[in-house]
């Protein structure tokens, strides 16, 4: 009888970032991007056992209603997977993405050291932004860990469903999954308001509710650090303004421009060895000028400044991708190849 945790720890063996469990389908592990095979088609029976066995008894009763789940398993060993499960139109399905049962660092994950700067800010809003499968999860958590061991802080972290587990190092963390902890990302920041945080990580900021609440949480003396999935510095501050009604958004450009810290927005690359993935970052740091830039919204300037702005630390993704060439972690073939897709 095949056993899901023989495959999640082949998937762990190997590297792969996601394992997927389909019905009448062979399992997959995607593996620097994409997908491989690692067995013969599984039957339905199979499938929908493996997927019930991780889910918990409310979980198991909601996916027959809502049809799908976000949940989390961890694997006997400590190793951590975040689980979506459905419905498809041969059976239940399941992805589980695997997270390390090790919380990344700042320096061991070869994150920007401006990184540590953002941290250090009293209050403010910091974005991390870039597509799916672009490790924007672990950065945040890199970022919680440096907070959590340099600092004496309350820190509340929201997620969907909590992925890297914080054990209190210099601060209290305290840690709230969508579902069994609260009903959504906006209701649970409403509420962190009200208990005494000094920083708040919440995992995505997906709409007008959420971000309008990170705003004034950001403006009120909390540092707040979260996601979007946008693909560069720019379109972060415009699609944050584009999550509120127009007759609200001239606010909201104010709000943002007084508190924003920075942005990072990065990409995966497979590595010139074609064994493992490198991270690639532009960085927006909010100047003065910057500020002035987002108020005007003139948008369309944030490129060229963050092209001049290396001095404060900012970085364009060319600059980035062109240091990655330098250092021979990728190739120059893959770098034409992205930034033609970037022009």
């Amino acid at each position: 009888m095949p056993e899901l945790d023989q495959y999640l720890q082949a998937c762990v063996e190997c590297k792969g970032s996601d394992l997927h469990v389909a019905s009448e389908s062979p399992v997959y592990v995607r593996q620097l991007g994409r997908l491989t095979p690692i067995t013969q088609p599984l039957s339905v029976a199979d499938c929908e056992r493996m997927i019930f066995e991780v889910l918990e008894p409310a979980e198991a009763e909601r996916i027959k209603t809502e049809w799908e789940v976000d949940t989390a398993y961890t694997m006997s060993n400590g190793e951590r997977f975040r689980v979506n499960a459905y419905r498809q139109r041969k059976g239940w399905d399941a992805v589980f993405r695997h997270f390390s049962s090790q919380v990344p660092s700042i320096d061991g994950l070869g994150l920007p050291p401006i990184l540590k700067k953002f941290s250090d800010a009293n209050q403010g809003l910091i974005l991390i932004t870039g597509p799916g499968r672009s490790g924007k999860s672990t950065t945040c958590a890199a970022l919680v860990d440096h907070m959590n061991s340099e600092s004496d802080e309350h820190i509340i972290t929201i997620e969907d469903p909590i992925e890297y587990i914080h054990q209190r190092k210099k601060s209290l963390v305290n840690q709230r999954s969508v579902g069994p902890h609260t009903a959504s990302f906006s209701a649970a920041l409403r509420s962190a308001l009200r208990e005494d945080p000094d920083i708040i990580m919440v995992g995505e900021m997906r709409d007008y509710e959420t971000m309008s609440l990170a705003l004034t949480a950001a403006e009120t003396g909390h540092l707040v650090i979260g996601t979007l999935h946008t693909g560069s510095a720019a379109a972060t501050v415009s699609r944050v303004v584009n999550l509120f009604p127009a007759a609200e958004q001239a606010q909201a450009i104010a709000s943002l421009s007084e508190s924003l810290v920075g942005i990072v927005s990065q990409r995966l690359l497979v590595n010139a060895d074609g064994l493992s993935m490198v991270p690639a970052f532009e960085i927006l740091v909010n100047s003065l000028a910057m500020a002035n830039t987002i108020r005007s919204e003139e948008y369309h300037k944030i490129p060229s400044m963050i092209a001049t702005g290396g001095s404060s630390g900012m970085q364009t993704m060319e600059v980035a991708i062109k240091g990655l060439v330098a250092a021979k972690k990728i190739t120059q073939a893959q770098a034409d190849e992205i930034l033609a897709e970037e022009a």
